[in-house]
């Protein structure tokens, strides 16, 4: 991918946006850094295929605990309703907090995994979207 230098990218900031927005991402580079400049819609449609995998648990007093693989997030509820809403909530407080301090979170190898998911809660608006995300199935005890 060829890339433009930030100092072209200062003189004209407005037509770089516009580029972004309407046409492709562009690359970037400063000194021996690069970025990608990239629209939200290009990369929702990058996401739009990252599920996350939850294992259902029915419990002996009759409530639903869902367990989301590979983010070590467990939520109860009265129903699968109610757990998948509450992991919604939980995911995005977990995505916020991973994003506050990404430095921190992608320093281990396997939260480092965890990016495109991040990056997919921090860019879904719908929780009816979201939810549609988190693959349900029955979880052994």
């Amino acid at each position: 991918m060829q890339s433009v230098n930030a100092t072209d990218v200062r003189k004209d900031f407005g037509k770089f946006i516009d580029e972004i927005v309407r046409t492709k991402p562009i690359m970037v580079k400063r000194s021996r850094d690069y970025f990608l400049g990239i629209s939200v819609e290009m990369m929702l449609e990058l996401v739009a295929d990252e599920v996350f995998s939850a294992k259902t648990f029915m419990e002996d007093d009759g409530t639903i605990t869902l367990a989301l693989d590979d983010y070590d997030l467990v939520v109860n509820g009265t129903d699968e309703e109610t757990a998948l809403n509450r992991m919604v909530a939980e995911l995005r407080d977990y995505a916020e907090e991973y994003y506050e301090d990404i430095r921190f979170w992608s320093s281990d190898a396997l939260r480092r995994k965890q990016i495109k998911g991040i990056l997919k809660v921090l860019l879904t608006e719908n929780n009816e979207t979201l939810k549609g995300s988190i693959l349900c199935r029955a979880g052994k005890s």
